[in-house]
Formats: structure tokens, C-alpha cells, sequence
């Protein structure tokens, strides 16, 4: 793994780059993340850096505001501009996240957009998305996100089981998910994507094959399904351990995995990353901005604890949105810590990250240790022939559902 003391090493407070992470940047794509911190509640799952207004509520005042958030994301968007220069890429790919991005007006996401591009340019054909909440939009805001220039937008859906969201605390009623895929169609957003969880306690085989159904059923371009991870320090592992919710065993995981995949499959999507599926016959379904991160390109995280890279430089922002603030008036980075990559640690991090992808990774980044693995990993049917014959490291169905020991025994 990268080394790196754990708060990493300090950032400039003008957030300057090293030169050398500037070199050769006309050849990577630049892509924006922007960050929300705001939900109106907690899901009990939820370890993400996101606030409710009663969090904030005396701890930041006004800094801490939504009403005054998209003008201070636009400071950092500025700074990116001072850091970068004269950088002569236009922006890719921008992607608004959370937290719940929606629970701001829908003016607020636009002025956040424009900045981006006035400052940077938006490439021809950019991929525009937003994270939304089902039951924090509407057709006419949605209407408004279009004509600001989003074309791609992704929907919290998690389960169609009213009993599977009450255990993970999540507001919106079964249905409305897949409501919304039809007013983002008729507003003219290209690309619609669901988001479900699988394996959460109480969840059966059943649950898992309805929820896929009716993601599919309103007719998702891309679907995402991740298997829950029960976080340290969350209100659902607070239940597990006393004892209120039975934890998911890995092998259900596994099985939840194959039924998806079998499903999703069947219905004319096709995996292109571990944990996500799109439409087998349009090559722009792919999220391309999650395609920056997994292949190693640049892209400026803004918002609080939004996390960057750019030519083998990580920082991080602080996380609590008032000190955020408080940096950004002061004419200061937000940066909280960085790390410089070395050679070594973007040879394992290419592994890492491209072996997720329906590519796989080549072979020759691997070490002697590595490949032997691999030859190992394909005897035992973990990763595809044909691909490895021609120099590359694929996984076979099996080896998605191992994948994480795939990645150690190829990285060691």
C-alpha cells in the first residue's frame, strides 16, 4: 500500500503541487468531484463525512450553512484554478456527491457547475452527474438540473423491501426510486443509474431478486450494487452488537452477488467494474467519472473531506464543513494532509484499481511473487484465460466474488 504517515504530510496553504505532479497532465483527463456534507438524517449505515442540521446546529453557525455552501465550494473551485494554472484541459467528467447534493436548491448544483466551467471549461460531450435522494426531488427540479447542464444522475434506491430500508434507516418509500428514473427520463437526462445494497440483516434471497426486478423494471441505464459493510461507530453496528440485527454472513454476500450478476446480465446490462453494471449495448452507460478514479487520472475533490489527486499527488480537505469554510475565507487551502506517490506506490495502486475493471490489469506491472500468484490464480479458475494468454489479468466470475484475495496475492 501507498506509505504514508497516517495524517499524511502538510499542504501548502496556498495548496500548491509539486512541479513534477503537473508533468505530462495534457495526457490524463481532469475530472471534478464535489462534495455535499448535508442530509436531512443519518442512515444507520452511513460512515461518510455528512452532517445533519442538528449536527451543525452550534458547531460552525453560518460557516456551516447550506444556505451559504455553494458560494464556498465556488472559492475552492477558484483555488483549483490558482493550483492548476494554466492548465489546458477542458473538465471531463464533474460528479456532485454526499451526503444528499438534492437537499440544496437546485440553482445551488448549477452555480456549482457553471464554476467549473468557467473557470475550466467542460470538454465536448462532458459527463455531468448528481447523487440524488428519491424524496428530495421532483419533476420540475430535475427539469431544472437538466437545462443546468446535468445529463447523468444516480438515485439512492437501496431495496424495494419497506423492511430492508427501515433497517437501514433510509427515508424514502418503496417505488419512488424507480419514479424518479421516469421523470429524469422525461426531463432528458441520458444516463439514470440505481443504487442497491445487498445482505442486509433480515434481507432474503427473495428481497434481494424483487429489489433487482423493480431497479430494472423502470429501466435503468446502469445499475450499481454494493454489498453493505457494517462500519465501526455506525447505528447499525451499535445494533449488531447488542444483538438487534443478525450479522450477513460472507457467504450470502457471495450468493446475493451471483444472483445479481445472473440478473442484471439477463436483462442487457453487462459489468464493466466489480460492483457495477450498465447497458451492454451503449458504450457511454459507463460512470466515466468513476473510470477516472480506478485508472489513475486527475480529478480535484472540493467540499470537506473531499479527497484529490493529480499526477500522483493525494490530498484531502478538513471535514468538518465550518473549519472548511473558515479556511476558504482566510484565503487558505482546505487541504488537511497529502501524500506523494512514488513509483512503487502507483505500481500497486494500478493493481488495485484496475483489476476491479472488466479490462483487468497487465501483467507485467506484477512482481516475480505476483505473477506467480496469478499463474495460481488462473489454475484455479480465478482469472480469465484468453486474457491472460494475451498479457492482461482479468477475473472470472469467481474471481469477482474473491476478489479482494486476488488483489493481495497479485499486489504481494
Amino acid at each position: 500500500m501507498p506509505s504514508a504517515l497516517p495524517d499524511g504530510e502538510p499542504v501548502p496553504e496556498s495548496g500548491a503541487l509539486p512541479p513534477e505532479a503537473l508533468a505530462g497532465r495534457e495526457d490524463r483527463p481532469l475530472g471534478f468531484y464535489l462534495h455535499v456534507p448535508y442530509c436531512a438524517t443519518r442512515c444507520g449505515y452511513c460512515d461518510f463525512n455528512t452532517y445533519t442540521a442538528g449536527e451543525l446546529r452550534g458547531a460552525g453557525g453560518v460557516l456551516a450553512s447550506r444556505e451559504n455552501y455553494a458560494a464556498t465550494l465556488t472559492d475552492e473551485i477558484r483555488l483549483a484554478r490558482k493550483v492548476l494554472g494554466d492548465d489546458p484541459r477542458p473538465v471531463e467528467t464533474v460528479f456532485v456527491g454526499g451526503g444528499t447534493p438534492t437537499l440544496l436548491p437546485a440553482g445551488d448544483l448549477a452555480r456549482m457547475l457553471s464554476a467549473v466551467r468557467d473557470e475550466f471549461g467542460l470538454a465536448p460531450g462532458a459527463e455531468v452527474t448528481t447523487e440524488a435522494n428519491p424524496e428530495s426531488v421532483d419533476a420540475r427540479y430535475l427539469a431544472e438540473l437538466r437545462a443546468a447542464g446535468f445529463n447523468r444522475i444516480s438515485f439512492g434506491m437501496q431495496s424495494a423491501r419497506a423492511h430492508v430500508l427501515e433497517v437501514l434507516d433510509r427515508t424514502h418509500t418503496p417505488g419512488r426510486p424507480q419514479a424518479c428514473v421516469k421523470e429524469a427520463r422525461a426531463a432528458g437526462f441520458t444516463h439514470v443509474n440505481l443504487d442497491l445494497i445487498y445482505g442486509t440483516p433480515g434481507e432474503t434471497d427473495d428481497d434481494w431478486r424483487a429489489s433487482l426486478d423493480a431497479a430494472l423494471a423502470a429501466s435503468p441505464d446502469h445499475v450499481s450494487a454494493y454489498a453493505l459493510i457494517v462500519e465501526e461507530g455506525t447505528q447499525l453496528a451499535r445494533r449488531i452488537r447488542r444483538g438487534e440485527v443478525p450479522m450477513t454472513d460472507d457467504d450470502v454476500h457471495a450468493d446475493r452477488y451471483l444472483i445479481a450478476d445472473e440478473t442484471l446480465t439477463a436483462a442487457g446490462l453487462t459489468w464493466y467494474e466489480v460492483s457495477n453494471w450498465a447497458a451492454a449495448n451503449d458504450p457511454s452507460a459507463p460512470c466515466r467519472h468513476n473510470e477516472l478514479y480506478w485508472t489513475g487520472a486527475d480529478w480535484w475533490g472540493g467540499g470537506p473531506g473531499a479527497h484529490s489527486h493529480v499526477g500522483g499527488v493525494r490530498w484531502w480537505n478538513v471535514k468538518h464543513p465550518a473549519a472548511y469554510a473558515q479556511a476558504l475565507a482566510g484565503g487558505r487551502s482546505p487541504g488537511a494532509g497529502r501524500e506523494v506517490l512514488g513509483p512503487e506506490d502507483r505500481r500497486v495502486e494500478r493493481i488495485l484499481l484496475e483489476l476491479r475493471l472488466e479490462a483487468g490489469c497487465p501483467l507485467d506491472l506484477l512482481a516475480p511473487d505476483g505473477a506467480s500468484a496469478a499463474r495460481r490464480a488462473l489454475a484455479d479458475g480465478l482469472l480469465e484465460a484468453g486474457p491472460y494468454e494475451r498479457g492482461r489479468a482479468v477475473l472470472t466470475l469467481r474471481g469477482r466474488l474473491l476478489a479482494d484475495a486476488v488483489v493481495r496475492d497479485l499486489v504481494d
